[in-house]
């Protein structure tokens, strides 16, 4: 099988339920099914065909899901360039994946054609559906290559275990160049036949007023979205609480304190789960029990997980099938079949698993290991900080410090020192407290600390 068998419960057994609410109009299933086979003939047309790559420059929209599920249908490679990057980044994009084309905002009104009828193709589930390119943020980024048996498995198993169904009223802002949206997003909607109401973005000034006029049941944010929702005055958002069944966060740690805040502002747990690109959706809270606050949950149905020396090692149907182009890069991510995350992570005696930071983040001072996500975690109880990154410097006695960078409304680097002092081994204190106006994240929520590093 291959992704449109699962597609199409809702393509073809739904054709005429409203699927897709974008700009104030509406669009059934069958209207999705119609508009994807016009941009496949068009794309035939300009040459494509099973294998090919096709790059993406746009933001989200509706002709960017026409787009994917052309080339789903056709077997082409799709291949999304995250919108906020500039000449260098596309261009180091361009040149890895070579595609056949590529499309931006100045293409769409030449990709329709007069035909509706849907065109064939022999793909299985080991065909590659996409190549989504990492984030970079130690090097320049790889293409990992997802089957369409990698994308059916994550939304199989997150329809499932999050029970998401034709009944859900789904609001989706978060970018489809990403895993996150493009994954998780959109293949459980086209998968479970739910409605959705498709945002350019997220828009902290709007968002209030969207979740008051679509009223969802499912959302899907990052940390930093959550964060601007706490601003939400408590009737309200008591009244969005009341609607909805899930709020789900990843791509980044949500901090315990917002977890907590969260909850009590919207009378919602929200469910905290852990993936990448690489492996999809690995980890999970559970819908139903407890969602503890810190962690990630267990591995989802038909993935393993294992933990040495720290590092969290991932196998199962979810895992990519390698790097483009680069089998170096593909046989040093893994061991014995087990994928490398990168990612440094324990597992309680009940099972929860919980993420200390990235692998290449640790800081080694004086022989200690200090893990940057403990201490950003309690630099965020304190008074007055909105955001905390820790990273290490190079020191000639210890090896690295941490340092701490810190977004605040009211900073004193003193009382913060002592916190920590009263609170942390001596050699988890950050040497330097430097307050700054932001921190560097990427489009996704993700701290750049090689930035704050330099």
């Amino acid at each position: 099988m291959n992704l449109l068998h699962l597609f199409d419960l809702s393509l073809i057994a739904r054709a005429n339920e409203i699927a897709l609410e974008w700009e104030g109009a509406e669009f059934t299933f069958g209207e999705i099914e119609r508009r994807s086979n016009r941009v496949s003939h068009a794309l035939r047309a300009r040459g494509l065909s099973k294998g090919d790559r096709l790059c993406v420059y746009l933001g989200n929209r509706i002709e960017l899901v026409d787009i994917y599920l052309a080339c789903v249908k056709l077997g082409v490679i799709f291949v999304p360039i995250n919108i906020l990057y500039r000449d260098r980044e596309i261009a180091h994009i361009t040149n890895d994946a070579e595609p056949r084309l590529v499309i931006t905002d100045a293409d769409l009104a030449e990709l329709t054609s007069d035909r509706d009828d849907r065109p064939l193709e022999d793909l299985d589930g080991d065909s590659p559906a996409a190549i989504i390119y990492t984030s970079g943020t130690t090097g320049a980024s790889k293409g990992a290559v997802l089957t369409h048996n990698n994308f059916a498995a994550n939304a199989v198993n997150l329809l499932t275990m999050w029970q998401i169904t034709d009944r859900d009223r789904f609001l989706l802002a978060l970018p489809l160049f990403h895993i996150h949206a493009l994954g998780n997003g959109l293949h459980c909607w086209l998968a479970g036949g739910c409605r959705m109401r498709l945002l350019e973005r997220f828009d902290h000034r709007t968002a209030i007023d969207e979740f008051r006029d679509f009223r969802p049941t499912l959302f899907f944010g990052v940390p930093t979205i959550y964060v601007r929702l706490l601003d939400t005055p408590p009737e309200i958002a008591r009244e969005i609480g009341d609607r909805m069944r899930l709020f789900v966060s990843g791509s980044a740690p949500l901090p315990v304190p917002v977890f907590e805040r969260f909850r009590d502002l919207f009378n919602h747990t929200i469910l905290e789960r852990y993936g990448m690109t690489e492996t999809f959706m690995t980890l999970s809270n559970p819908l139903t029990g407890e969602r503890r606050a810190g962690t990630v949950g267990f591995p989802l149905p038909g993935i393993s997980v294992s933990i040495d020396d720290g590092e969290l090692f991932v196998r199962g149907p979810n895992v990519f099938a390698g790097y483009w182009r680069r089998p170096d890069a593909t046989a040093a991510a893994f061991t014995d079949g087990w994928f490398h995350t990168g990612d440094l992570a324990t597992r309680s005696a009940d099972g929860y698993y919980t993420l200390l930071g990235r692998k290449s983040d640790l800081i080694i001072s004086g022989g200690f290991n200090v893990y940057p996500r403990e201490i950003e975690e309690f630099l965020l109880e304190q008074p007055g900080v909105a955001e905390a990154a820790v990273v290490g410097v190079a020191d000639g006695l210890r090896g690295e410090v941490p340092v701490a960078f810190i977004v605040a409304t009211s900073f004193d680097a003193d009382a913060l020192e002592r916190a920590c002092r009263d609170n942390l081994a001596s050699f988890k204190v950050p040497r330097r407290f430097v307050q700054v106006d932001s921190i560097p994240r990427t489009a996704l929520g993700k701290v750049q600390k090689h930035l704050l590093a330099q």
